[in-house]
C-alpha cells in the first residue's frame, strides 16, 4: 500500500464543496460490541456487532461570502443533509475511495477564535444512517 499525505482531501456538505475552506476532516466509524457470552463459551467473552455510528469532523477557515461555510452550514443547523469525502480531488477508484451518506448539523460555532487569529471553527456531525464507500 502506497503512503500519501494529505494535500487535496475533497469534502462536501449538502452538495457544496466546502474543500477550499477545510483544513481538516476526520471520518470515524465504530460499532457497538454486544456481550454473546454463553456458559457454552467456556470461560471466553464472545461478542457480536450490534448498531453502527459514526462521526464526521471537520475544521474550516470561516467565510461569510454567499456559497462558502456559513452560507452553507447555517441553514442546516439541526437538519440531517448529505455528505461526502475522499482523500484527494483525483477521480474515485480503488485507491481514491469516496464515503458519503448523511450527517445531522448539531452543533455550529459561527465565530470562533483568538485575536488575531485565523477565523477558524471545528464542527462534529454525527452520521444518520448508512454510509456507503464507492470505488467508481
Amino acid at each position: 500500500m502506497a503512503k500519501f499525505v494529505l494535500k487535496a482531501t475533497q469534502v462536501t456538505v449538502n452538495a457544496v464543496n466546502l474543500s477550499d475552506w477545510c483544513s481538516s476532516a476526520t471520518l470515524e466509524f465504530e460499532v457497538e460490541d454486544q456481550d454473546a457470552t454463553t456458559f457454552g463459551s467456556e470461560g471466553w467473552s464472545e461478542v457480536l456487532g450490534g448498531l453502527k455510528s459514526g462521526t464526521l469532523s471537520l475544521t474550516f477557515k470561516q467565510d461569510f461570502a454567499a456559497g462558502a461555510v456559513d452560507a452553507t452550514l447555517w441553514p442546516l443547523l439541526g437538519e440531517v443533509t448529505t455528505f461526502s469525502l475522499k482523500a484527494t480531488d483525483a477521480a474515485t477508484s480503488a485507491t481514491n475511495p469516496v464515503y458519503s451518506g448523511s450527517v445531522m448539523v448539531a452543533g455550529y460555532s459561527p465565530v470562533a477564535g483568538d485575536v488575531g487569529a485565523i477565523a477558524e471553527m471545528e464542527v462534529e456531525f454525527p452520521t444518520s444512517g448508512p454510509i456507503t464507500r464507492a470505488v467508481a
